[in-house]
């Protein structure tokens, strides 16, 4: 009995690595590198990866995939354009090649080159803030898009990269219950199965009912090193996890059985920013009820909200939040690349 059980795993291993060679060949037929896209940018394939991602991912190596709305929406230039460039350097430092994903002129790039991150710092809050529901626009219209985490994701599962590292997530906001305000974060981590590495969700939303329409789509939430989820600005956000995970090799665990089982969804893995970068609770919490009214006061409503609130709960914290917030987006880099390569050394 225990001979064909270990048969049968070996078997289903072989089949697993025989079906990744296979997606992996499919992906360089099918997809376009920088340096072979027609003048339309798509030339039979529907998104264009650079040669350093194309060539990791036809090895197996590990890659991470990175938002690109801190780039446009998430500060001003310069400090977008170096932010963008240092977080990129900690994934590489760490094992892991970064495929930044925007759409520019109608073409999803999964990785950007240096020139194509200087253009998206340059234009800012002029390119669109591209969620999954924006991308067929985006591409019809050949403009140009930085991608949100569910946009982000969507392309990242496309071209089969597992692991993707943002700030925070988005989720049901405050008094969600009335307005329907629910991030499409939230449901593409329901039918996506990529592993989010966050700081948690961000504490301007109703952190509790994020975490429950999560569980009713069925993702898996674990936190790094902690019981308890963090709140972005804040180690803990006073809620429970069901699971946790204290090494890159467990995160790439829950990752591999995720993936094998095909289960089809997404896992949200939400590491607390370092605690020498945390802001006070109190005077982030304060700021965030002052964002809020004056948000209702205004009528931002929408995709607008999100980036007005973070940007006045800065102003309110005399730049405390902006610190914190580039602050553990380089930390989650850190643990995703380390993550990212776990997970590649147990495929390989």
């Amino acid at each position: 009995m225990e001979k064909e059980r270990r048969d049968n795993h070996n078997l289903l291993a072989l089949n697993m690595v025989a079906s990744a060679h296979s997606r992996l060949a499919n992906l360089q037929r099918h997809f376009q590198t920088s340096d072979n896209v027609g003048k339309d940018g798509l030339n039979g394939g529907n998104v264009k990866i650079s040669p350093e991602v194309a060539e990791a991912l036809s090895r197996g190596d590990a890659v991470v995939a990175l938002e690109s709305t801190i780039i446009s929406h998430g500060m001003p230039y310069p400090q977008n354009l170096e932010t963008a460039k240092e977080v990129e350097a900690i994934v590489r430092n760490n094992g892991a090649v970064p495929a930044t994903i925007a759409i520019l002129d109608g073409i999803p790039c999964v990785g950007l080159t240096t020139k194509e991150l200087e253009r998206l710092a340059n234009l800012g809050t002029k390119a669109q803030k591209t969620a999954r529901r924006d991308i067929a626009y985006l591409v019809a219209s050949r403009g140009n898009g930085a991608t949100t985490d569910s946009a982000t994701m969507f392309f990242a599962s496309m071209v089969g990269i597992p692991v993707f590292v943002t700030g925070g997530i988005g989720g049901v906001h405050r008094h969600g219950e009335q307005t329907m305000d629910i991030s499409s974060d939230l449901t593409e981590l329901g039918k996506t199965p990529v592993a989010v590495i966050s700081a948690g969700i961000k504490s301007i939303l109703d952190i509790p009912r994020t975490l429950e329409y999560l569980e009713t789509q069925g993702v898996t939430v674990a936190a790094y090193k902690t019981d308890q989820f963090p709140a972005f600005f804040t180690e803990t956000s006073g809620c429970k996890v069901p699971c946790r995970v204290d090494s890159p090799e467990d995160c790439a665990r829950l990752i591999d059985a995720n993936l094998k089982l095909g289960l089809g969804t997404g896992i949200l893995i939400a590491v607390p920013i370092p605690k020498e970068h945390a802001a006070s609770g109190s005077l982030i919490e304060s700021a965030i009820q002052k964002a809020l009214q004056e948000a209702r006061d205004k009528k931002v409503t929408g995709n607008a909200e999100t980036p007005f609130l973070l940007a006045r709960v800065n102003e309110l914290t005399g730049g405390a939040s902006l610190a914190s917030n580039i602050a553990l987006v380089k930390n989650n880099a850190l643990v995703g690349a380390k993550i990212a390569v776990a997970h590649a050394r147990m495929r390989q």
